[in-house]
């Protein structure tokens, strides 16, 4: 793409090689097939680039990268693209700007579609676009994230399924992968465009840009760690709410335990070969006056209690249910 007026056309490496040199504002994108066919040219000798400085451009698994060689640059950004993270390479200077990138990406349509409104002035202008939008793809992906995490957590207090367990732990995977990839990134921008503002001469220009991405990168940073708390939260809410459940089935349990031991204790009371059982206490009415009888008056005085203490109507009230206001 040819600036500023935007006129836009696909061409050989030969071609892009010719207009970086007699272009006073030019953005060349390459997208690079997502396997590299063997005895593939290096794109830094078919655009004429320093191999010492950027022999690194289009290679596949390099790491996250911030640059300033004179009056070049060379990045290795991360985005978010389909729910996995990209690396898009970047090589700026004064006059020109080149992206390269595995696979197809939305993330320069996206940088493309600023243009009529925001008008980079050159290619660094440009550069500090395409940074905004990497993080802002960071950015949709973790607020989006933490929405799911809020609903989940409000379907978990409503009702809980196992599937909510495994819905949580794709959530803070995807929490940690973003905060994983990100902060390294950051953390070397951070450190290269400090040395870079501090140098004498950097147009006051430029240092509007760095803050203004400096601002942008925090923010997306501090809607990661709130993605990461809300899921953290969310699944201690969900222990507190699994325990929960589990003291009121052992509360239940032990006070049909408490109802049910006194027939155990006459079953095994009358159950004994005592003298005094199998001879004296012969009459039938004796019988049912201590075996149905002692039953009858301590599941009685079991109700009883159980309603004056309120422990029975506790019970009711912690049964997972959500109460209405």
């Amino acid at each position: 793409m040819s600036m500023p007026d935007g006129a836009m056309k696909r061409a050989r490496p030969s071609e892009a090689r010719e207009l970086l040199t007699t272009s006073p504002f030019l953005l060349v994108n390459v997208e690079l097939p997502e396997r590299t066919p063997p005895n593939a040219q290096p794109l830094v000798s078919l655009f004429g680039l320093d191999v010492a400085a950027f022999g690194w451009l289009g290679r596949d698994g390099e790491s996250v990268r911030a640059e300033f060689l004179g009056d070049s640059a060379g990045f290795v950004l991360p985005a978010v693209e389909a729910g996995r993270v990209v690396h898009i390479h970047a090589v700026v200077t004064e006059t020109y700007l080149i992206t390269v990138h595995r696979g197809a990406t939305g993330l320069l349509a996206g940088l493309t579609s600023r243009f009529p409104h925001e008008r980079p002035a050159d290619a660094v202008a440009t550069l500090f676009l395409l940074l905004d939008e990497a993080l802002e793809t960071y950015r949709r992906t973790a607020v989006r994230a933490l929405l799911d995490v809020e609903d989940l957590e409000d379907e978990m207090f409503r009702q809980r399924l196992p599937e909510q367990v495994y819905r949580l732990s794709r959530l803070r995977r995807s929490a940690a992968l973003l905060h994983r990839t990100l902060l390294p990134y950051t953390q070397v921008m951070e450190e290269t465009v400090t040395r870079r503002m501090m140098s004498a001469g950097f147009p006051e220009a430029r240092q509007r840009l760095v803050r203004e991405y400096q601002r942008t990168a925090k923010s997306t940073l501090t809607n990661i760690e709130s993605l990461q708390d809300a899921a953290r939260r969310a699944f201690a809410s969900h222990s507190s709410l699994v325990s929960g459940d589990q003291n009121g089935v052992l509360n239940r349990l032990a006070i049909v335990s408490t109802i049910f031991l006194p027939l155990t204790f006459l079953t095994g009371f009358f159950g004994m070969n005592f003298a005094y059982l199998t001879n004296e206490l012969d009459s039938r009415a004796v019988f049912w006056l201590l075996a149905v009888g002692l039953q009858v008056v301590f599941l009685a005085m079991a109700l009883f209690g159980l309603h004056r203490t309120g422990l029975w109507r506790r019970l009711q009230d912690g049964d997972g249910r959500i109460e209405d206001d």
